[in-house]
């Protein structure tokens, strides 16, 4: 500690350690250079990106020295050890935001995952100071791990990766023998059972395309057939997701009810959560027409919450619950079936009342991070739904535009012509901003995404806004469609 000291702060002139400071956080948010004539937005938006950057945090010593999960001395020759990993929380979006802002850094949190494998035989759920928390459910190193590598950060040992995954999903804890074994979790075996089996299943599916990447077809099919598992926890008759006692649906069922079945949520919540097979769960509960009506009422449902009380409800938009993490992809989901306008409005709806530059501006805990990532993401119009794809669903941006630099020399670089305007069908005398068409380099892009290369290639992204009409927003044959599941 105290060459640390001496190392970091050598003098006692704090002026000056208060400018070099000022001149460090000015370079990181400067990656991200935005235009907006909305002074709250323009707060909000560089706050948010500085809450991104403020975890994970270094924990090497100046020496290369660190405490390892083993609570053993270790030293690090290759890589900076980072510790405070939220990752049920921020595999979601802040490291999505990472691979496109921090890949250098990324990196070295894949290096900690694995030396962490090493010393404690586990990849971390929730790592704090060297200590596997064994807070939240999942194992989100996973998509983590999976998403840089799929983007193109891929110095580090795959095959030790694929090792650690397949280990961690194999342990005897916290239902996963019930999940591999059944396909689902019953209720008398696990408590959160409905939560944790969603969760394995998108872990499974990043496990299958990180094998199959690494030409390891044997496991890719196991785990490509695990990722399905969802099905056997969402009746496709009611369309929610729900909990089995002894094989069979528990009744009565309301999907407001929060009860311990489920992970800080309800089953409106948790229902929309197959970020890995977005296709087929709208196929699961009867097309688009039903998922569309669905997904209406998480949005538009009494807000009223039954059953036990947990604080981490919070933001709620009928029954979405922005302030927690299992709903923020939701928003996003319209792309895929049909009404990507829904998706425009929902996302503005959010980022102007749900963030604000006020103390207070948050509707739920930051979590390492993550909510802020959201709103830095999504404020640009672009947003990873599936961690572990190469895809951006797009939204209509609440800036002007943004330039962001690429570690790599390039800068993508988004612009927007807007027009806003009422959409009678959603929310009448409510104005928002609405695309009807996508540039990329001056041609044509006729798709409700984008995609990883794309932004580091550079270049531009240029959505126009003007009145609209359903189905002819984006042009035709714009419906976003998921990754095919093997």
């Amino acid at each position: 500690m105290l060459q640390n000291l001496k190392t970091e702060a050598p003098h006692w002139d704090f002026g000056r350690y208060k400018t070099a400071a000022k001149k460090a956080w000015l370079e990181e948010l400067s990656k991200i250079d935005i235009a907006t004539q909305d002074t709250a937005i323009l707060q909000n938006f560089y706050t948010a990106l500085y809450h991104s950057y403020t975890v994970p945090n270094t924990f090497t010593d100046v020496d290369g020295r660190y405490r390892g999960v083993d609570m053993e001395t270790h030293s690090a020759t290759d890589h900076e050890q980072y510790t405070v990993f939220s990752l049920w929380d921020t595999f979601r979006a802040s490291h999505p935001l990472y691979t496109i802002t921090q890949r250098d850094k990324t990196k070295d949190f894949i290096h900690s995952f694995l030396k962490m494998y090493d010393q404690g035989g586990d990849l971390p759920m929730w790592e704090l100071a060297g200590n596997y928390t064994h807070c939240m459910i999942g194992y989100n190193a996973v998509p983590v791990i999976v998403d840089a590598y799929m983007k193109g950060i891929t110095d580090f040992d795959t095959q030790k990766a694929l090792e650690a995954m397949v280990k961690t999903s194999e342990a005897v804890e916290f239902g996963k023998e019930h999940f591999r074994e059944k396909g689902y979790i019953s209720m008398e075996d696990e408590g959160e059972s409905v939560s944790k089996n969603l969760e394995y299943a998108y872990n499974d599916w990043c496990i299958a395309i990180f094998a199959e990447a690494l030409g390891n077809m044997e496991v890719a099919e196991t785990y490509y057939r695990s990722a399905q598992n969802y099905r056997n926890t969402i009746d496709g008759e009611i369309g929610y997701c729900r909990a089995k006692r002894n094989g069979d649906w528990i009744s009565p069922f309301d999907p407001s009810e929060v009860n311990f079945n489920f992970t800080e949520a309800n089953s409106y919540q948790y229902s929309f959560f197959v970020p890995q097979d977005v296709d087929g769960l709208i196929t699961h509960v009867g097309g688009e027409k039903r998922f569309n009506e669905l997904l209406d009422k998480l949005f538009t449902a009494p807000m009223d919450l039954a059953g036990r009380h947990q604080p981490d409800i919070t933001g709620l938009i009928g029954q979405y619950a922005h302030g927690n993490e299992p709903s923020h992809h939701m928003a996003y989901l319209y792309n895929y079936s049909g009404q990507p306008w829904k998706t425009q409005y929902r996302t503005q709806e959010i980022l102007r009342d749900l963030y604000s530059p006020t103390p207070d501006g948050l509707s739920g805990n930051e979590d390492c991070g993550q909510m802020s990532s959201w709103y830095v993401l999504s404020a640009m119009g672009i947003y990873s739904v599936t961690p572990g794809s190469r895809e951006y669903a797009l939204s209509a941006p609440i800036i002007d535009s943004a330039a962001i630099h690429l570690e790599n020399g390039n800068t993508f670089s988004i612009s927007t012509s807007m027009l806003e305007m009422e959409l009678e069908e959603i929310a009448p005398k409510e104005k928002r901003r609405y695309i009807s068409s996508v540039r990329y380099n001056g041609a044509d892009w006729p798709n409700s995404y984008i995609t990883h290369d794309m932004i580091m290639e550079g270049g531009a992204s240029c959505h126009l806004n003007c009145p609209l009409v359903p189905n002819t927003i984006m042009g035709n044959g714009t419906k976003q469609t998921a990754l095919p599941l093997k």
